[in-house]
Parts: C-alpha cells; structure tokens; sequence
C-alpha cells in the first residue's frame, strides 16, 4: 500500500517521486512505501497552510471546538481499522492499541476541542494609574509538529490538536517507521469540515522531510518529540531563528520501591510500567530501586510474573509483548542486553530473540531483567527504548534519592511508598517532570507534561499546550 501525502486537502505523491519502503515488524515484510518527501513538498504544504491561516485564524472557538469534535468521534467509529492499522504498522499487540493509542487519540481532540473555549485571557487593573492592561493570546502562524513511532498517532494528535484548536495552521511529520495512522487520520479531514491547509501531513525521512520542516524561515515554531540527540540538533538550527521549541526527548525513568508500599499492586503496576509497548514508551520505568528488606522476595515475584508474559504475534489476543518497532531498534536493544552483561550484569529473565511460529522474520524480543551491581553501569545510564530492565537493593532514602538523580535524564519517576513524609520529600527532591506516586501513567489531559535536563524543553498537555502554541500580547490603556 502506498501512502501519499496530504497536503491542501488533496492526497499528493512526492515531487521527487522517491519512496521508503515500510516494515511490518510482525514478519519483517515489506507492506508499502512512504514519500521521502523534499525540501520541495514541505513549500506546498507551508503555502496552503499559510494561505489557510488568516481565515482559521479568525474562525470562532465554538466552530474549531466542532470540528475538532467531529474528528474526535470519526476515529471512535473507525476505532478498530485505526487499531489494527497501528499494530500493523509498529507491531504492538492489537488489544494495547484498542485500548489506549486510538482512544487516545480522539481524545486529544476533544479534549483541545473543549479546552479552547475555556481558554481566557488575564486584566491588570493599574490602580491609581487610571489604566487596565489585558493580555491577548494570538495564534502564532503556521508551526510544524514531528512526532515518533511509539505511540504513533496518539502523540501526533498531541501536538496537532492544540496546535488547529489555538487557531494556526500545521505541517506535520509523522515519524516514518510508522506513518499509516496519520495518513488514515488525512482521509477523516474533510469529513469533519477541516478547512483545506489547515493540517498539512508531509511523510518522510527526518534528515530531509524533518530537516525541511525545522530549516524552513517562516515555520515559527517546532513542537518535537523525539530522540534527545535529535532535540539538539533542532534547538542548534531553530535558536539562530528564534522559532519556539517544544521538545519532548528522553528518559530513563526511576522506579522506586520502598518496602511499606502496596506490595501486590505494585508488583501488577510495575510489570506494566517496565514492560507495555515492548518497554517502547518515554515514560517506562526502566530502573529499578527496590528496598534491601524486600528486595529477594520482588527479585522472586516479578520474575515469576515478568515470565508469565506472552510473547506472541500483535493480532492474538493473548499475546502481552508483540515485535518491537524495527530490525535496526531490535538489534540495538540487544546490543544493550550485551553491553549489560559484559558489564557485570546479570540477566535474570529473558534477554534473547523470540521466534514466532509462521512469523520468523519478525523483531521479537523476550521480555528482560538484568541484576546490576551499580547504577554507574551504561544499561542504568543510557536509554534503551525496549523490553530491558534492571533491578538492584537500596538501602537508605539518599542513597536511592542519589541514584535516581544520577542521570542525564528527567522526566519521570514512580515512587511506591505509604509513608506521606517520605512522599513529599521524594516527590520535591526527585529531578524529574512527572511523579507519580502508587500508581504509573495515570493521566490528567489537563495537567502539564514534560521533562528537565535532557528530556526536553517547555511543557505539554492542557493550557499549556495551548500558551505554546499562541503568543502573549499584552495591550494597555489609558482612560
């Protein structure tokens, strides 16, 4: 099947006519081809979006809120081909993107459908001054969003959704290891009434589709989630232009467990926090800290549950881990498993090449724990982005508060404790942009979402979202 791009409300090949192969990870096939689209198809679509944008600009909050509505439900309707598409095309079980990347997805655009009309502006009474300042919010323009392959259309509806609900005009890349969702989601456009240039979804490499989108003069600001090496290099080209940066990278997310938590339901939650998406989720907590008393006893369990997951093809309903994203991701991963062991670590479950009877060629990978000594060691250091996880005693708040801290990374951590002191000092100590405390991915769309130090730059998620994506004008008046 192959995908075109979607610009001006029309479905368009690449000016270039060249094009990507796409993967099923499941059994490493090719199914389709993608546009490598250039410098030149970005300038089609910048050119619709920015002659859309003065009429959507103006258009009422209760108009964007409807049709954002309507998205919404047309992806409620498809749910089951937008799922199946998904697993397909990134090799997650079917069950994991029914029940969280397509529901999500829709709602991202009712939720920004919604919070748009509840979006207001601040008045400064100057008192004894005889003035009164108030702050306008404008929309910025047209602004491009990248997004990844993980959780492929539930973050590119996180940043298209704010970025139309605000009032500007979008060019979009989705990553191009998955791109069938979003051009799935190009033909519910104008079904909904999205006006032609609005949302303009370009596919292709990110080192010249990517490159176009971040390079271009007149894109005003780049909201991208992503690789933090790649962060780096769009913040080093976007500075010198003075676009505005969302940046949503890396993590290596803390797991700690103390030895007065919940003990069955943190021992449920932290298979699911190590393990959901093949561990293909920025928000995993891939380091495990574990209290010395209890640490034998959760070394036993979560082994014995952790073998309990069914490594299978993404379409059987039993199947808990599908295929990772890639052949290239799936050989990185297990460089890493070697890395570990070369370094002292020992694996406890897993750590080898599933074969999948009928599907041979797929990218399977048994779920893995890895005893590490010190979490000076690279596979504690380093983002891995797939099934592999370690585990090691702690025996003081510090020390673990330290560890936890230790790396780059920033932006999240979980904490299971029911002492409500030790929960206010981590939780205030712990460097991180998100914690969640007895509990992991719980979310409140209206909350803000992103990282510090090397996990990104600004905020998503509610008004947040919505300040990125408009620019302050404060207007005073004399009377």
């Amino acid at each position: 099947m192959n995908i075109q791009n979607f610009i001006n409300g029309k479905f368009k090949n690449p000016i270039s006519n060249e094009w990507i192969d796409n993967y099923c990870p499941a059994n490493g096939e090719v199914y389709g081809q993608i546009p490598n689209s250039s410098k030149t198809d970005v300038e089609k679509a910048f050119k619709a979006a920015k002659e859309a944008f003065p009429t959507w600009s103006q258009t009422t909050f209760e108009e964007r809120n409807r049709i954002l509505i309507k998205i919404s439900e047309l992806l409620e309707v498809n749910l089951l081909r937008f799922a199946e598409a998904e697993s397909i095309d990134n090799g997650k079980p079917i069950s994991f993107a029914k029940a969280i990347d397509i529901p999500r997805a829709a709602s991202n655009f009712r939720f920004f459908g919604n919070a748009i009309t509840q979006f207001s502006s601040e008045s400064h009474e100057s008192v004894g001054q005889n003035a009164i300042n108030y702050t306008l919010r404008q929309p910025i323009g047209v602004v491009g969003c990248i997004s990844p392959w993980n959780l492929p259309l539930y973050l590119f509806t996180w940043k298209i959704a704010p970025a139309i609900a605000a009032g500007n005009c979008v060019v979009a890349k989705p990553s191009e290891v998955t791109p069938m969702t979003a051009y799935l989601l190009s033909e519910l456009l104008n079904e909904a009434g999205l006006p032609k240039g609005v949302l303009n979804i370009v596919h292709g490499l990110g080192t010249t589709t990517g490159q176009a989108i971040i390079d271009h003069p007149e894109i005003k600001a780049i909201s991208f989630t992503g690789g933090t090496s790649t962060g780096a290099h769009i913040a080093k080209v976007a500075a010198p232009m003075f676009k505005k940066l969302s940046l949503e990278l890396g993590g290596k997310n803390p797991n700690i467990i103390f030895a007065d938590c919940d003990y069955d339901d943190m021992l449920v939650t932290t298979v699911k926090s190590s393990f959901s998406n093949q561990g293909q989720i920025c928000l995993c907590g891939s380091r495990i800290f574990v209290e010395a008393s209890i640490y034998e006893k959760f070394k036993i369990d979560f082994i014995e549950k952790v073998k309990q997951l069914k490594v299978g093809h993404p379409s059987e309903n039993i199947t808990n881990i599908g295929a990772l994203v890639s052949k290239p991701h799936l050989k990185k991963v297990l460089d890493y498993i070697e890395i570990g062991v070369n370094e002292g670590g020992k694996i406890l479950c897993g750590g080898k090449q599933v074969t999948v009877d009928g599907y041979e060629n797929g990218y399977y990978l048994e779920p893995t724990i890895i005893e590490v000594e010190t979490d000076e060691c690279r596979i504690n250091q380093e983002e891995i982005f797939g099934p592999v996880v370690t585990i090691m005693p702690f025996e003081t708040e510090s020390e673990v508060l330290q560890m936890a801290n230790k790396v780059k990374y920033g932006l999240s951590a979980t904490l299971w404790t029911n002492d409500l002191k030790r929960t206010m000092r981590l939780s205030n100590q712990l460097q991180a942009g998100i914690i969640w405390v007895n509990t992991w991915m719980q979310r409140d769309l209206r909350t803000p979402f992103g990282g510090v130090k090397a996990s990104g730059v600004g905020r998503e998620g509610g008004f947040e979202a919505l300040r990125f994506f408009t620019e302050a004008k404060n207007v005073c008046i004399k009377y």
